[in-house]
């Protein structure tokens, strides 16, 4: 009985080193799960149940912005999104600034490609992604992303601007249909303009805001140097460093050579500055003018108009009498804004999703649906599904499936307020109060300053 007892108590303190040994490991198992957990900043629950926050400066569609976010959370449940909202016109740059300084960043931004630069440090490098939105989009369009040669930004939407025309209103002057092949000069447009004003109709409309005459028209200047961004930039650098005088610059006097036809033909011209953007664009619409230096982002308020024409098109600014320069027989187009996601204080899982939902956002029937339909914008992807209601973004694709566009993407390097501060100067102009010699003159002042700082 001894000897049983002493094999009972023998292998019943085997059984307990046994188990101890089990506790022992599943706690350290337990531990390091713990502390990985722990490093990587969430819990695998919380990894399964994510938030996103959304900083958007396109104001306008922020409603349309939150119902994708709601959509995409009735499809991916474990994903919450919630919008950082910007007013209209001001104060976005600042706000992304206290979200930064608060350490309390966005994970997803919607800025301007020139910002993106700006805070370039701040946001993920998306390399890894490039080859599949290479694939995805159309030529061009993620190089025309690429800031400085990263890729920091996804592309999602494309505008192009130039000279608007009113279909009925031209055809009925010329007295058939309109080819707008046949503009390709100054003088050929000042021929039109002449029948236009004979009929008793108004040429051109000239928004006189600083944003239109500042960014849009003058701007051109610095991508009409070459088709090249980078040679556009040493163009800049040579106007700051006092190395290239603009009043001696062709492009920039072919330009102000065709402002001053826009002048003298403006339906505006007894107060050009009033700078009524809904009214500018509605009288358009209407037939009240017959051309609108403006872009295919206007169809937010064209499309939502009653009693207006249907159809509309676009052309190039002509900035000389030779249809080989270049620019005359191209539309500007650029990405104005592209989608960033956070590196400097969201985490690994938060930045994951946020590239499962931007992928989602420009590829699937849904995302399409806003971008196209109710954004009216369009998107620089092969396989869109949707097809577009915005006839003057459907204008501006023929040009860039043909490859006729400037790029623009020199203005994602200058400074934030080189439109607001040229654009003063082009409004002077417009109003005849300064001569070409002054407005060159202060735009170049404007440059060498910059140098300075």
């Amino acid at each position: 009985m001894k000897k049983f007892k002493g094999i009972r108590w023998t292998a019943m303190l085997c059984l307990v080193l046994v188990i101890s040994m089990l506790t022992a490991c599943s706690a350290g198992n337990t531990s390091s799960t713990s502390n990985s957990q722990q490093e990587g900043g969430e819990s695998s629950q919380a990894a399964k149940n994510v938030k996103l926050t959304f900083f958007n400066t396109s104001a306008e569609v922020n409603t349309v912005f939150e119902d994708l976010f709601k959509k995409y959370h009735e499809l991916n449940p474990n994903v919450t999104i919630e919008l950082i909202p910007t007013p209209i016109g001001g104060a976005q740059i600042q706000k992304f600034q206290s979200l930064l300084a608060s350490g309390n960043p966005a994970t997803i931004a919607n800025l301007d490609a020139g910002t993106i630069l700006q805070y370039k440090d701040k946001f993920l490098d998306l390399e890894p992604e490039k080859a599949k939105y290479e694939e995805l989009t159309k030529e061009g369009a993620v190089e025309g992303a690429l800031l400085e040669g990263k890729f920091l930004g996804i592309p999602w939407s494309a505008q192009g601007y130039g000279l608007l025309y009113n279909k009925r209103v031209v055809e009925e002057v010329i007295g058939g249909p309109f080819d707008p092949s046949t503009i390709q000069t100054r003088d050929a447009l000042e021929d039109l303009f002449k029948k236009i004003e004979a009929a008793g109709k108004a040429p051109v409309m000239v928004h006189g805001a600083d944003w239109s005459l500042g960014a849009h028209y003058l701007g051109l200047t610095y991508s009409l140097q070459s088709e090249s961004v980078d040679e556009n930039r040493k163009f800049v650098d040579s106007l700051m460093d006092g190395s290239v005088t603009l009043a001696d610059n062709p492009q920039f006097n072919g330009l102000i050579d065709t402002f001053d036809l826009l002048k003298k033909y403006n339906a505006r011209k007894n107060d050009p500055l009033v700078a009524d953007y809904n009214k500018d664009s509605a009288d358009f619409a209407k037939g009240d003018a017959a051309f609108y230096f403006m872009g295919d982002w206007t169809w937010a308020v064209i499309g939502t108009l009653e009693n207006r024409d249907e159809e509309f098109g676009l052309i190039p600014v002509p900035i000389s009498n030779n249809p080989e320069d270049f620019g005359n027989t191209q539309v500007a187009y650029s990405q104005p804004k592209l989608f960033a996601i956070d590196d400097s204080g969201s985490s690994a899982e938060q930045q994951e999703a946020a590239k499962a939902f931007l992928e989602w956002l420009v590829t699937s029937q849904e995302g399409q649906e806003a971008i196209v339909s109710q954004m009216g914008l369009a998107l620089p992807y092969k396989d869109v599904k949707v097809t577009s209601t915005n006839v003057i973004s459907n204008a501006v694709e023929q040009y860039v499936d043909q490859g006729k566009v400037i790029n623009i993407g020199v203005i994602n390097y200058l400074p934030q307020d080189y439109w607001s501060m040229t654009g003063a100067s082009m409004q002077k102009y417009l109003s005849d109060i300064i001569d070409r010699n002054a407005l060159a003159g202060e735009v170049q002042a404007y440059w060498i300053d910059q140098a300075r700082k």
